[in-house]
């Protein structure tokens, strides 16, 4: 299809995608499966929403990882990308072994307890509070929390002012200075790889501590390497998370009969497993999946992608796919199968995928017990989502009791 031919978006779907990308998604989906964005001195992106397409390229060998194919296109401080996501084999396949272990299910159900005190501790500071923020209040300290422990980052370094540095990364301040919060966040990290190899303790998993001994001793990981995934951890263990909680609140605010589900004193089943799942799926905390571009030329719907083009897999277009899940924009905690690819899928499978659960199932039971009845403090289409690429998640959830 020549590009002169190509269905064009509607101006008001496009936007309004930030605060509510599904309208667009379906409208690409119906219109324009591998849609096509060009801007002059810039490579082609191509935006494909349909289930089995993503679900396909996730996997597909011909679409690579290395942001240094199309360099100054992936966005993120200087000498932080050298990690595990941006990477094809045999990179890949090395820097996924060394930190794999420290994510195994069963090592990750071990926190449970941790997690839960944690998240009883952070409630218990908002007990008595009327006006309550989830974010700032839950979401974004637990999460920080928890990738904290498992890297096994100080106490002292687990705070508002870590995250926030964390944060600016990728979606800054407006006013803020990205350049300046990049070069923070790479002298923290130099700090805390001092302090492993200084011997400190943290008390946690310290997998960070690990990751250090192993490219010390076997040259296994290079510098920035080792800081570059030091700093990856530290973002998606936070970041995803904090978006699955505040995601999942708002969606089930705004259906609090699937709340009452999960609320029931004899649901019938165990709905706990399955609400996480749709949860993820509903409004996925990953919108776009993380950078890919097209090695060889590939044809899709007709299309030619060729070499150096970047292709963007839409996850939260493709969860809601009527092609592939009954009534797609109903939130149905009880929905079995649940074949989401919130985590992606295949070789770079979310690493952070059973903590990220593990959370939530921990997470969401407490909020509707302890929060009680709540309301939005202001309307839904108010709300603030961050303007980042790639996650989808809201700079603050305020509530009020009722």
């Amino acid at each position: 299809m020549p590009p002169e031919a190509e269905p064009r978006p509607p101006a008001a779907l496009v936007t309004a995608r930030v605060g509510d990308p599904y309208p667009y998604f379906a409208w690409l989906r119906r219109h324009a499966p591998a849609h096509v964005e060009r801007r002059a001195g810039r490579p082609a992106v191509w935006q494909v929403s349909r289930y089995d397409d993503v679900r396909v390229l996730l996997s597909d060998p011909r679409l690579s990882k290395d942001p240094g194919r199309v360099p100054g296109y992936v966005p993120g401080p200087a000498g932080l990308n050298r990690h595990l996501v941006h990477a094809d084999p045999p990179d890949h396949t090395r820097l996924r072994t060394l930190v794999n272990t420290a994510f195994v299910p069963r090592r990750i159900a071990l926190l449970e307890p941790f997690i839960t005190e944690v998240a009883h501790r952070l409630l218990d500071r908002v007990e008595k509070n009327v006006h309550i923020d989830l974010i700032a209040d839950f979401a974004a300290p637990l999460t920080f929390r928890m990738i904290c422990a498992i890297l096994g980052v100080p106490e002292r370094l687990d705070n508002a002012a870590t995250r926030d540095t964390l944060m600016a990364t990728i979606a800054p301040d407006p006013a803020a200075d990205p350049a300046r919060a990049g070069e923070d966040l790479h002298a923290l990290l130099d700090t805390l790889i001092a302090g492993k190899r200084a011997g400190e303790e943290s008390g946690g998993v310290d997998l960070l501590g690990a990751l250090v001994a192993a490219g010390d001793v076997s040259g296994a990981m290079t510098e920035e390497e080792l800081r570059s995934t030091a700093y990856l951890l530290l973002l998606v263990g936070h970041d995803t998370t904090m978006n699955l909680i505040g995601n999942g609140m708002l969606a089930l605010l705004h259906h609090p009969e699937q709340a009452a589900r999960l609320t029931a004193p004899d649901p019938g089943t165990d709905l706990l497993p399955t609400a996480v799942e749709e949860l993820l799926r509903y409004d996925s905390p990953v919108r776009d999946a993380t950078f890919r571009c097209a090695g060889e030329t590939i044809s899709l719907h007709g299309r030619t992608i060729r070499e150096g083009d970047i292709v963007s897999l839409l996850i939260g277009s493709a969860n809601r796919d009527g092609d592939r899940f009954t009534d797609p924009d109903r939130l149905d905690v009880g929905r079995r199968p649940n074949d989401h690819l919130a985590f992606g899928y295949g070789p770079h499978f979310c690493i952070g995928a059973a903590l990220a659960r593990l959370e939530g199932a921990v997470a969401f039971p407490l909020l509707l017990e302890r929060l009680g009845t709540v309301r939005l403090a202001k309307p839904a289409d108010e709300l603030a989502w961050r303007p980042a690429r790639v996650m989808r998640g809201l700079a603050a959830l305020p509530l009020v009791r009722r």
